[in-house]
């Protein structure tokens, strides 16, 4: 008896090209069961040694992926969120550590997690009614899988601080302006242009291939395990927050969501660095205070 278990993430393999499918209707939000099957199929790629490119794509008809699931992230406090956004943070590492090129064939919805998703890949190609974003700021937190890391790496601090602060979404077009994209198609030529560039990159020397994306990465990416840590952690105590209930609420509501002010301020603060900015370093005994920068948001 065929089993009636949804799939999640799809995988087929097309010459040395891997082609994973997310596949979780009707917007693929990536909620736990997604992130568990996409980190198997990475595996899987990994450990086959025909497989030379990777894809990944959506079977969504209105979005590559619309975000993480906030009916799941909507109740946790900050404990819990800090083990959750590890769990995303995992699933990109896992993509950028893959010892193969990845690709991201971005239709439709590309927000939040889904943006952060991309973000880890080697390339993104998308199709003229892609729309990349960080929204996260309308929920009353900030992106916690990467995205604070990540993005201004790929389309500057400027760039990024308008998607992070404001929570805009941008058009393909805007977003191959600022650098995030790399091809833009027509819908149709999407699935078409996103192999011709795998299979472009399939004919190159495996081992050096895998040594050159390592050797980038090294290039651009230095300090970002700490900075990886420490998004995660300002992620996690937004969970403490009202303003993070309040707005993840009025998500699941379809309302407005009408953030507080700052009446609770120092209270609030207490978990965030801007309070501690003049402790001293762990390794620094409390009678030989100095300033330091390290916490510093941003």
């Amino acid at each position: 008896m065929a089993s009636s278990a949804p799939a999640y993430v799809r995988s087929e393999r097309r010459g040395p090209v891997t082609i994973l499918t997310l596949d979780h209707p009707p917007v693929n939000v990536l909620s736990r069961p997604v992130l568990e099957r996409l980190s198997e199929a990475l595996a899987v790629a990994a450990a086959d040694p025909e497989a030379r490119v990777v894809v990944i794509e959506s079977a969504a008809e209105k979005a590559f992926a619309a975000g993480a699931d906030i009916r799941e992230m909507a109740p946790l406090g900050p404990a819990e969120a800090r083990a959750h956004g590890r769990r995303g943070q995992s699933v990109t590492r896992e993509i950028e550590r893959l010892p193969l090129p990845v690709i991201a064939a971005v239709h439709g919805a590309c927000l939040g997690g889904g943006c952060e998703l991309a973000l880890a890949c080697d390339f993104i190609v998308a199709s003229e009614d892609a729309r990349f974003g960080q929204p996260e700021i309308q929920l009353g937190v900030m992106p916690g899988w990467g995205g604070t890391q990540r993005l201004p790496r790929r389309v500057g601090a400027s760039r990024a601080r308008r998607w992070i602060y404001l929570g805009d979404s941008v058009s393909a077009e805007e977003a191959h302006r600022d650098g995030l994209v790399d091809t833009v198609v027509p819908r149709e030529e999407l699935r078409s242009a996103a192999i011709r560039l795998a299979e472009r990159l399939a004919e190159k020397a495996p081992v050096a291939l895998a040594a050159a994306k390592y050797a980038v990465q090294q290039a651009i990416d230095r300090g970002l395990e700490h900075g990886l840590d420490y998004e995660l952690e300002l992620w996690a105590a937004l969970f403490g927050t009202d303003d993070q209930k309040a707005g993840m609420a009025a998500f699941l509501e379809r309302r407005p969501f009408r953030p507080g002010g700052r009446h609770r301020w120092k209270e609030v603060s207490r978990s965030f660095p801007w309070a501690r900015e003049n402790d001293p370093p762990a390794d620094v005994p409390s009678g030989r205070r100095k300033r330091t920068t390290d916490s510093r948001p941003g």
